[in-house]
Formats: C-alpha cells, sequence, structure tokens
C-alpha cells in the first residue's frame, strides 16, 4: 500500500484533497484534531469511491502527540511508511496587531508552522531511507502578500514557506521534494466569516476557487510526473496576486 497522511483533513481543502489522492490509488490517513463526525464523513466518501482510509487523531501543534500518533500508527503497519505528508492542519485568528493578545499570536503560530515543524521531522526519516518521499504543504497568499488583520497568520505561512525552499535543498538528493501550494480565497470553513460578494469582485476570475482546484495541484505535485518539481510555491488564488 501506498499511504498519504493528510493533516486536518476532515473538512473543506483537506477532505477534497483526501479524496483526491484516494482516487489515485493512495490509502488514506486522516488526521483530525476533535471534529470525529467530519472526520468519518470524509473516510466514508472515499470508501464509497472503492478507496481505503483510516483516521489518525491528533493535535499537530503538540510534538508529544504527534509522536505518539505516529508511533502507534508504525506498530500497526510494520512494512509500511508514509510517502506523501499534505501539512494541510491550520487556524486562523484573525485581528489587528494592536489589539493582538498573546495567546491569539501563539495558537495561530504553534498551529500552523509548529505543525508543519512536528509531523515532518517525524515522517522524514522513512522517506529518506526509502528514497521517495512527497512534502507539500499548504500556505496560504496571506503567506505571500501578507493581509491586515492576519499579522499571526501571515507570519507562520511566510515561515512554512521559507521552511519549504531550505527543506527541498536538504533532501532532493535522496528523491524527496518539497512544495507548497497557496491558496486565495477559497469556499470553506477557513472562509465563511468573509465577505464573499464583495472580496470576489477584487478577484479576475470573479469568484472564490473551489476545494477541489487546491486538491488538484496537490496531487499533480504527489505524482511522479513532478518528480524535476521542488522548493516551489504554486499559487491558486484567481489571479488575485501574481
Amino acid at each position: 500500500m501506498r499511504y498519504a497522511l493528510i493533516t486536518g483533513g476532515s473538512r473543506g481543502i483537506g477532505r477534497a484533497i483526501c479524496i483526491a489522492l484516494a482516487e489515485v490509488g493512495y490509502s488514506i490517513i486522516i488526521n483530525y484534531m476533535s471534529n470525529e463526525a467530519a472526520a468519518m464523513e470524509t473516510k466514508k466518501c472515499i470508501e464509497e469511491k472503492g478507496g481505503s482510509a483510516e483516521l489518525l487523531p491528533f493535535d499537530v501543534s503538540d510534538g508529544e502527540a504527534v509522536d505518539q500518533a505516529v508511533l502507534s500508527w508504525t506498530e500497526k503497519h510494520p512494512d509500511d511508511y508514509i510517502a506523501i505528508l499534505v501539512n494541510n492542519a491550520g487556524i486562523r485568528l484573525d485581528t489587528m496587531m494592536i489589539f493582538m493578545q498573546d495567546e491569539q499570536w501563539n495558537n495561530v503560530i504553534n498551529t500552523n508552522l509548529y505543525g508543519f515543524f512536528y509531523i515532518t521531522r517525524r515522517l522524514l526519516k522513512d522517506m529518506l531511507t526509502k528514497r521517495f518521499g512527497r512534502i507539500i504543504n499548504v500556505v496560504s497568499l496571506s503567506g505571500i502578500k501578507g493581509l491586515p488583520g492576519q499579522t499571526n497568520y501571515s507570519a507562520a505561512k511566510a515561515a512554512v514557506i521559507g521552511a519549504t525552499k531550505a527543506l527541498a535543498q536538504e533532501v532532493g538528493v535522496r528523491k524527496v521534494t518539497v512544495n507548497a501550494v497557496a491558496p486565495g480565497f477559497i469556499t470553506s470553513d477557513m472562509t465563511k466569516d468573509l465577505d464573499e460578494n464583495t472580496l470576489k469582485s477584487m478577484i479576475p476570475v470573479g469568484r472564490f476557487g473551489k476545494p477541489e482546484e487546491v486538491a488538484a495541484v496537490v496531487e499533480f505535485l504527489a505524482s511522479e510526473k513532478a518528480a524535476y518539481i521542488t522548493g516551489e510555491v504554486i499559487s491558486i488564488n484567481g489571479g488575485l496576486y501574481t
């Protein structure tokens, strides 16, 4: 079996990525933190299409929880390894920096940046040993352009972009690629509090994106066809920022 772990895989972009990778033959490991019902729904969607999926709950921002979850999975799959890692888990806690509390800063940094670090570090050894791996980080337009009210989120996503470029240079010789996709405004739980009617007038294609459009790019980056692409950040924003 070829295994792919998608953090924050229960809803929205994460769910779309899980389904897309299952459709090309990967056995999917759906990570989530608390919404088991949504994770089960994602698992059901995959299995109804003939795919294979399992749940692996843990908090990406808790290094010990990450290690314990991966160890538990490895003990159940002694002959397998996770070849595809999609770092999708993330949170937004938006406010102007002058009003931002320590908790808003720390929680966003811990989930979006430390989460990337904890799980990537844990899975990297097997990818290097097996001489194949795909790491795909879901970042954001906010990490490229910066958005007001998102200093914490922009800082975290920009840091992951820098880490993507650095790590790609460390592991490329072992046929492990590291790339990022940077969605703009995508219809999902993360954007449900935004004024879509106003914001879509700023987007050249005139609409928010679909989670499946992000998933299609992730699916390509996970494939053998993308073996010569590493250290890249691919924007998916309808032309909003180029």
